[in-house]
């Protein structure tokens, strides 16, 4: 996608929709500029969640981890999939990631 400057101001402009056909707008000082050539315009949504929706990813990797007795902090479940994971400075000690097998809550414990 092509960049165009502002000539008045000097700041980015952003291609915006106008009627059938593009325009360039400067978002700082408001200068409007005729589109020449076709601009591709990428539209932007936002996804809103509500609270009580809580997202598990579940994948045929989990089962090829090793599992362990360990009570879930969520549920009260017995039975995790754990890794190790370096998440600092390699002369620290790694993460241990534990996942529930029953709700598929994700949590983590330093050593």
């Amino acid at each position: 996608m092509a960049i165009k400057f502002c000539p008045r101001c000097g700041s980015i402009m952003k291609p915006y929709k106008s009627g059938n056909g593009v325009v360039w707008k400067c978002p700082k000082c408001g200068y409007v500029e005729n589109a020449s050539t076709a601009v591709p315009l990428v539209e932007k949504s936002v996804i809103e969640h509500k609270p009580d929706e809580k997202p598990v990813v579940i994948t045929k990797a989990a089962e090829n981890l090793p599992k362990v007795k360990v009570t879930c902090p969520r549920c009260g479940n017995d039975e995790a999939y754990f890794w190790v994971q370096q998440t600092r400075a390699a002369d620290e000690p790694p993460t241990r990631f534990y996942r529930c097998t029953r709700c598929g809550y994700t949590w983590r414990e330093y050593e």
